[in-house]
């Protein structure tokens, strides 16, 4: 009895663990995919990259303007107006928009948009038995499947954390003309406080969440089951996992980035 109550308690976890290991796993396949010839996946490639910028481009303008202006923007410049410091506020902007919020946003919009249909494509082929079909043909589904979605996602969370950035920071010179300030205060100290590592950093990172985006739905896709209800449960799991590995991800990224740079480390 004890031990059906424990294996009943742990199960859940134990799940998670598995299908991490899984995941892991499909991302060292992938990995050694994506290096090893032949590479006949150019064509699904440049459609996968098209279409998550296609989906992508215009809720993540919308998402980065109207989080940057709202979050960091009016309430970190309503609190900086108290002290007469609203010049500093792009000196905020470096530490809110470029390091945490562009590369969220960006990987938020990617995963609810992009990744949801990714997942919902190959777990249609899964319960239609598709992939099962490409084996016997003697066709590998993670190399023509699996690894141009993994490297359309790379690329274009990447490129789109550079525009979430420009969006972002469009926010706070917005926040500051609302408050009449004038702007040489918000780039004078922007710049001032902007470093290099902060630039290639955020990129960097955005572009891992964007491996791990493509990992998780396709590893949710092409395990899904039950027919169009297991589909539409794989959708919803996928992008819950994914949320938790881009925090748990940015948790150990930005330590790790931090304390590999004292200057940053004393900017927090």
């Amino acid at each position: 009895m004890v031990r059906n109550v424990a294996d009943r308690a742990f199960l859940p976890t134990k799940s998670l663990l598995e299908e991490v290991g899984d995941m892991m796993i499909l991302t060292g396949k992938t990995i050694m995919s994506a290096l090893r010839p032949p590479y006949p996946y150019g064509g699904e490639f440049v459609n996968q990259f098209l279409f998550a910028l296609k989906l992508c481009w215009f809720p993540l303008l919308v998402s980065t303007v109207a989080f940057g202006y709202g979050a960091p923007g009016l309430q970190a410049a309503n609190f900086l107006v108290l002290f007469g410091a609203i010049d500093r506020l792009g000196g905020f902007f470096v530490l809110a928009s470029i390091r945490e919020f562009a590369p969220f946003v960006t990987a938020i919009v990617l995963a609810g948009v992009a990744g949801t249909a990714i997942t919902a494509d190959l777990g249609a082929r899964k319960i239609r038995e598709e992939l099962d079909a490409l084996q016997v043909l003697g066709i590998d589904p993670i190399k023509n499947l699996v690894v141009p979605r993994f490297l359309a996602l790379m690329l274009v969370t990447g490129l789109f954390n550079v525009y979430a950035l420009l969006f972002g920071v469009f926010a706070g010179v917005l926040a500051t003309l609302v408050n009449q300030a004038p702007l040489g205060g918000f780039w004078a100290n922007f710049f001032g406080q902007a470093s290099l590592t902060d630039l290639w950093g955020s990129t960097l990172k955005t572009t891992l969440f964007g491996a791990i985006i493509a990992i998780v739905c396709c590893y949710k896709g092409m395990t899904a089951s039950g027919g169009a209800e297991g589909v539409g449960r794989a959708v919803n799991q996928a992008v819950v996992i994914a949320f938790l590995g881009i925090f748990a991800f940015n948790y150990v990224f930005t330590q790790t980035l931090l304390a590999t740079n004292p200057e940053l480390a004393n900017l927090r």
